[in-house]
């Protein structure tokens, strides 16, 4: 557990913030100080429209305890469960990250072969700086729009940096694999992945932590920032897997920037702790630009989702796409929010933006404000929301098939998040399914590749494919 040498979320200042920019190149020093200040003077919900909805409050910055920079590489102490995962993702490219410490980085021969770059954020600064600066540059993120985005780009403690270069397409995922520490210490992370032109990749990650063990002083908390900077004619994926302890705290930024006829993916499923509030915005900066997001929320207990997807349209025909689904059991909530701004020179852009949720239980509870901004013509946007009960009379009807009161839940659900899971292929399916699986039966939140996994597996892989865009009946002209 946490030692009297950390300090806290709510006693962080400038100077912790100076002790890790000590070993950095001084233009990252000046923008962790100028993001710095902007979380100082910034409150926990920047809009007066979400404070009344907001469930920040679960975030206990007394008991969130941060460890300073390590002055060296230190060997934790694998739980069995990391040490399996270890195991079956060493033969793989990707990342063990237990903490602030990059554990294990594995590079595939013939991915490095390519050009591929996968290191921790300091290795990185050191190797390509002026590389990680030229986006950073030309893509810098609006500090004033969330506290906690101002608190990610500056007191990030830790970060990892994956590029790929012009033209390789990746056959296989990149693995992330971060777990906070035994010792009950929370970690800020800024990640940032660049896809160069012409370039394919998918990031898988997985976001694991132990939890506080029921002490009252301790509250472990995972705060992220992803940067994805998406050049002309490449497609990134990202897919997340958040299945963090039920007392723990994940709050997330994901800012895509995405280029001419270049297209980003954010796939992310939320299964643990007890808030997540992720926020992605998607880009669209040159013509012909995509972006699509589909996330699956599956809550339990009193556990609370924030979701906030924008799809930003900067240039000429470019194509947006958000689709949020989320499932509640007992006195959980989950908050949909969302907005599509089409800029002066967004002519010939669509877009769609959708938040649905399904109630298992009356104590459950779903709001989704979703919203349109447009400021030119020659565009096709839409926006829709649903939040709905279970339907009893589907219950009387599986349970007369022989299905008990919670598998008829069960095979309800599978049906509302099908159309969804689709759109993420076999393997990702799987992941999914095996998660939602084991928490609701109670089960541990981690993947593995065990008999369950193999059936969950074959099952996925001999399923017909989606042959029909998702989202294609959804417009209406504006």
């Amino acid at each position: 557990m946490p030692t009297t040498t950390n300090t806290t979320l709510s006693s962080i200042n400038s100077g912790y913030v100076d002790l890790l920019a000590a070993p950095e190149p001084s233009w990252l020093a000046s923008i962790r100080k100028q993001a710095f200040l902007h979380y100082q003077s910034l409150p926990s919900e920047v809009s007066p429209l979400y404070s009344k909805y907001s469930d920040v409050n679960k975030i206990r910055p007394e008991s969130i305890h941060l460890t300073g920079q390590p002055t060296r590489p230190r060997s934790a102490v694998l739980s069995k469960d990391l040490s399996d995962r270890l195991k079956e993702v060493e033969q793989e490219t990707g990342i063990l990250q237990i903490g602030p410490e990059i554990n294990n980085v594995f590079v595939r021969d013939s991915v490095a072969k390519q050009g591929v770059i996968l290191s921790s954020m300091n290795d990185a600064l050191a190797s390509y700086g002026d590389l990680i600066r030229s986006h950073m540059d030309s893509n810098q993120p609006n500090y004033l729009e969330d506290k906690f985005l101002a608190l990610e780009g500056s007191a990030f403690q830790s970060g990892i940096f994956i590029y790929i270069p012009r033209n390789v397409l990746l056959e296989e995922p990149i693995r992330i694999i971060t777990s906070l520490a035994e010792d009950g210490t929370s970690l800020i992370s800024r990640n940032v992945i660049v896809a160069e032109t012409g370039s394919k990749a998918t990031v898988v990650q997985e976001i694991y932590a132990p939890g506080s063990s029921g002490r009252d002083d301790v509250q472990q908390g995972y705060f992220e920032l992803v940067e994805t900077h998406v050049n002309p004619n490449a497609h990134l994926e990202l897919v997340t897997l958040q299945a963090m302890g039920h007392d723990t705290v994940n709050v997330s930024n994901r800012k895509a920037f995405v280029e001419r006829d270049a297209k980003m993916s954010w796939y992310i499923g939320m299964f643990g702790s007890l808030l997540s509030r992720y926020k992605t915005d998607s880009i669209m900066k040159g013509p012909g630009a995509s972006s699509e997001d589909v996330e699956i929320v599956f809550g339990i207990g009193n556990q609370s989702f924030d979701v906030t997807s924008n799809l930003l349209h900067r240039a000429p025909h470019t194509r947006g796409r958000v689709l949020v689904k989320s499932v509640l059991k007992d006195t959980s909530k989950s908050l949909f929010k969302g907005m599509i701004k089409i800029e002066k020179e967004g002519k010939g852009t669509e877009s769609y933006l959708a938040g649905h949720a399904i109630l298992l239980d009356r104590g459950a509870k779903s709001d989704a404000i979703p919203g349109l901004e447009i400021e030119t013509n020659e565009v096709k946007a839409t926006h829709s929301a649903s939040v709905a009960q279970m339907d009893e009379n589907q219950i009387y009807y599986l349970s007369t098939r022989g299905l008990s009161r919670e598998g008829a839940k069960r095979e309800i659900v599978a049906g509302f998040l099908e159309p969804l899971s689709r759109k993420m292929g076999p393997t990702i399916r799987a992941w999914i399914n095996y998660l939602i699986d084991n928490k609701w039966q109670g089960k541990q939140l981690m993947l593995r590749t065990d008999e369950a996994m193999e059936q969950i597996l074959e099952v996925e892989k001999s399923r017909y494919r989606e042959t029909q865009d998702l989202f294609e009946k959804h417009y209406k002209y504006r």
